[in-house]
């Protein structure tokens, strides 16, 4: 007998469309998980470094002057069209 694509399917009288579902749930539960704890870990590295960061501008404000505000023309360069 002559084996093609699919023949395993059809000897298990599995419709193709159905065959491999089970595993797509399975691969999408289990990514679901590992991304939802992956963002988790994430949010919370960035929260205690922010902790951090803001402590340590807490505790050095001379470190940290604001700076004196300026006019939008005055960051901007001026325009000259090349032509």
């Amino acid at each position: 007998a002559r084996l093609g694509p699919g023949d395993g399917l059809r000897q298990g009288h599995i419709p193709p469309s159905a065959a491999g579902v089970h595993r797509q749930i399975l691969f999408a539960t289990v990514g679901w998980f590992v991304g939802y704890y992956l963002v988790k870990r994430t949010d919370y590295v960035h929260a205690k470094l922010d902790r951090e960061l803001f402590e340590y501008v807490r505790q050095h404000p001379e470190d940290f002057k604001a700076a004196e505000k300026k006019r939008i023309g005055e960051l901007l360069e001026d325009f000259y069209p090349v032509r």
